[in-house]
């Protein structure tokens, strides 16, 4: 009780960013902007990062859902601290929460890829083509951009839903932090069910 006091009353002495002082219509556009540049190579630079024998030797050390486990933790971590501190933080820490998340969801797709066909090294269009049927997009094009686009506004719909609770402080941690985890676990369960 005395930590969320402190949290609330520290807050509350700061100079933060109040709602009126927000241009909502701005940070839509910006949104929309980095979504598209996401859709432009962003995804493929995510995918390039991640060592996937390291996820391979995740999965054989831990089991298929530890593994999963520990992403959808990592991936609430990131939520609560983007919504630990209501509008100030959710402003500067959404993009890095939004990069978290996908990267976690790349990181569960691979794992359940390698857990069900035993390749844990795959390129960047047949895991596209995983991701985009996990999250229920047209695969039946080509991966192109159009494609990616729509990938990438799915996922932002889904955060999106959940963004203006992340907007009270303490409450919006929670919100965060379990919007992130069920995500994750969300689409482990779905790509759990697909053939690879």
């Amino acid at each position: 009780m005395k930590v969320v006091l402190i949290i609330i009353a520290n807050q509350n002495t700061m100079n933060l960013p109040s709602l009126k002082r927000v241009n909502f219509k701005k940070m839509r556009t910006d949104v929309r902007e980095a979504f598209k540049n996401l859709a432009e190579g962003g995804f493929k630079k995510i995918f390039s990062q991640i060592d996937q024998l390291g996820i391979k030797k995740g999965v054989d050390t831990m089991g298929i859902d530890k593994f999963i486990n520990q992403c959808a933790l990592m991936a609430a971590g990131s939520g609560v601290v983007t919504g630990v501190g209501g509008i100030s933080t959710m402003l500067i820490g959404t993009p890095l929460d939004l990069i978290n998340l996908i990267t976690q969801q790349f990181r569960v797709t691979l794992a359940i890829s390698y857990h069900n066909t035993g390749k844990y090294k795959i390129s960047f269009e047949d895991f596209f083509k995983i991701v985009a049927s996990s999250i229920k997009a047209d695969t039946k094009l080509a991966i192109s951009k159009n494609v990616m686009e729509e990938v990438a506004e799915k996922i932002l719909l889904n955060l999106g839903s959940k963004t203006s609770r992340r907007l009270v402080p303490v409450f919006g941690a929670v919100i965060g932090g379990t919007v992130n985890y069920l995500f994750i676990k969300g689409v482990a369960k779905e790509l759990k069910k697909r053939k690879f």
